[in-house]
């Protein structure tokens, strides 16, 4: 029989005392999803090799590589928090593991760029069951003084797997083919599940919503529609094309549908008067803004530090390593800048150093000191640790914690559809500069061959190989017109994080409250939390 919890707790004893190894496992399934991620990033580039060594993917295709997994993920995210609520969030998390691990398994033996595209989705629906599940028992085994820090160290979890993730797929590829990147996932998968059994308490809403079949509907068929026309006009250089503007303007019709239904239905996917809480919308903000400059960022750094500078893949995973060991050393201890500073002062501080890296890639070329790019990922994962944290904690200490679910599938919602986003919109705008600024330099092809040579550097330097003595003028010429189309999607990327940094400056908390100060704070969110709900 479970001991009652101490007085004034609301976790029992007998899950008390072993929160911090269920944080463990839960670090560990989160580590499996972001791990994914990130193995990927130094993987595409030997994806977009021909076969044998990789699949030939072009550039678009490996945009849907990514997307196909985050919009499957995103769309999904706040019905998979509901049946977590309504089913047990140990059953959800066993459940989505289980089905990302049989998708890692099916990507690993691709055939094609398209079945590859479809596997990947199939990786997404299970994390999407995974990642609200996380956060939710977390909220649930830990009492709300110690839930700042278990929130923190999550955070840091991500970095972890940031650094883990590219120096893996780097040391797979140098000894086995490019699918053991999702293969490693299955044992992973399997450990993870066995400690779940093992360890994880079950918990629900005692009063869960209702699933809302027409916004899941809505809202992927809207971001797919959107994202896909973005990443056809930077694929065809012309945004102007009723191919592009045709889907981008239905996705935008789509989820505008969305939006309405959303506010007219009694069991909405997203409950948009949660929005009305400023704090609330500009944290859920902040972190789509952050993911959107960053994914699309990460994106071409790979392609700067393997095509142009020529590291391998293990050697590009071990150049990240700054970027993940920030986050790790500084996500658990943003919470101190916090209690001495404020939300706002925090977070905007670390969106102003994270724009002024992005920027900084705007300054890098061929013969760049590597230490000065060693630098710029520490500091950019320095930055992205006094958001994370801050944010997190705020979004989910705004629901009550029956609501844990709802808010993790929020912000991780957010946080996917901003970094879906800037992936398409980012990766076009390197597309569309690259293709714009390669263009003269194509006309030594035959005319046939220079649509499908401009879309990426990959590809050009692909066609160089075959062409003979024109091979080191047309490389020169593609790493030239690369690191010109870095320069520009690096500084629309630092655009977009200083956006940010202005929405958390006029919204979130100037100041940290006092004792009695924060339980005021604390009463108002949940009552507008609750109010909303109602």
């Amino acid at each position: 029989m479970t001991s009652p919890a101490a007085p004034g707790r609301r976790v029992p004893e007998a899950v008390h005392r072993r929160r911090w190894a269920i944080l463990g496992v839960l670090m560990l399934s989160l580590l499996i999803v972001v791990l994914d991620n990130s193995i990927l990033n130094v993987a595409i580039k030997t994806i977009s090799t021909p076969a044998p060594t990789g699949l030939g993917a072009t550039q678009s295709e490996l945009e849907w590589a990514i997307n196909s997994y985050t919009l499957v993920f995103a769309g999904l995210l706040f019905s998979a928090g509901l049946l977590g609520d309504r089913l047990g969030r140990k059953k959800v998390l066993v459940g989505g593991l289980a089905l990302f691990g049989i998708g890692s398994a099916l990507a690993a033996f691709s055939g094609t760029p398209a079945e590859l595209i479809g596997f990947r989705a199939v990786m997404g629906l299970g994390a999407a069951f995974v990642m609200p599940a996380t956060l939710a028992v977390l909220m649930n085994v830990f009492e709300r003084d110690e839930q700042p820090k278990a929130i923190g160290i999550w955070a840091g979890g991500v970095g972890l797997a940031i650094a883990i993730g590219p120096i893996t797929g780097g040391l797979l590829l140098e000894h086995f083919w490019w699918g053991s990147v999702f293969l490693v996932n299955v044992p992973i998968v399997v450990l993870g599940i066995g400690l779940m059994l093992w360890l994880v308490p079950d918990s629900r809403d005692p009063a869960p919503g209702r699933i809302d079949p027409l916004g899941v509907v809505l809202s992927v068929t809207g971001l797919v529609l959107l994202v896909y026309g973005i990443i056809k006009g930077g694929q065809l250089a012309d945004f102007g094309d009723p191919v592009v503007l045709g889907p981008v303007v239905a996705g935008l019709a789509v989820l505008t549908a969305f939006v309405i239904a959303e506010k007219r239905s009694d069991h909405p996917s997203i409950d948009m008067d949660l929005f009305r809480n400023k704090v609330f919308s500009a944290a859920i903000a902040a972190i789509a803004l952050v993911f959107f400059a960053l994914m699309g960022v990460t994106f071409f750094a790979v392609f700067y530090t393997q095509s142009v500078r020529g590291y391998t893949p293990l050697e590009t995973g071990l150049l990240m390593l700054p970027l993940a060991a920030a986050q790790m050393v500084f996500a658990p201890r943003a919470r101190l800048l916090v209690d001495r500073f404020g939300n706002k002062a925090t977070t905007t501080a670390g969106l102003l150093l994270l724009a002024g890296m992005l920027a900084a890639f705007a300054g890098l070329d061929a013969h760049t000191p590597i230490w000065l790019l060693e630098v710029i990922f520490f500091l950019m994962g320095t930055g992205m640790a006094h958001v994370m944290t801050p944010v997190s904690v705020v979004i989910m200490q705004a629901l009550p914690r029956e609501k844990a679910g709802s808010a993790s599938a929020l912000s991780n919602t957010f946080r996917q559809v901003g970094g879906a986003l800037g992936i398409a919109v980012l990766g076009s705008v390197l597309s569309t500069a690259y293709r714009g600024s390669v263009r003269d330099e194509l006309r030594v092809l035959p005319p046939g061959a220079r649509h499908a040579a401009g879309e990426s550097i990959e590809a050009t330097l692909a066609v160089a190989e075959r062409i003979g003595p024109r091979a080191d003028a047309l490389a020169a010429a593609a790493h030239d017109a690369f690191l010109h189309a870095m320069h520009v999607t690096a500084l629309w990327g630092a655009g977009v994080a200083v956006l940010g940094a202005v929405v958390v400056a006029v919204f979130l908390p100037g100041r940290t409250p006092g004792p009695g100060d924060a339980e005021a704070e604390e009463e108002k969110l949940v009552s507008a939390a609750e109010s909303a709900d109602g």
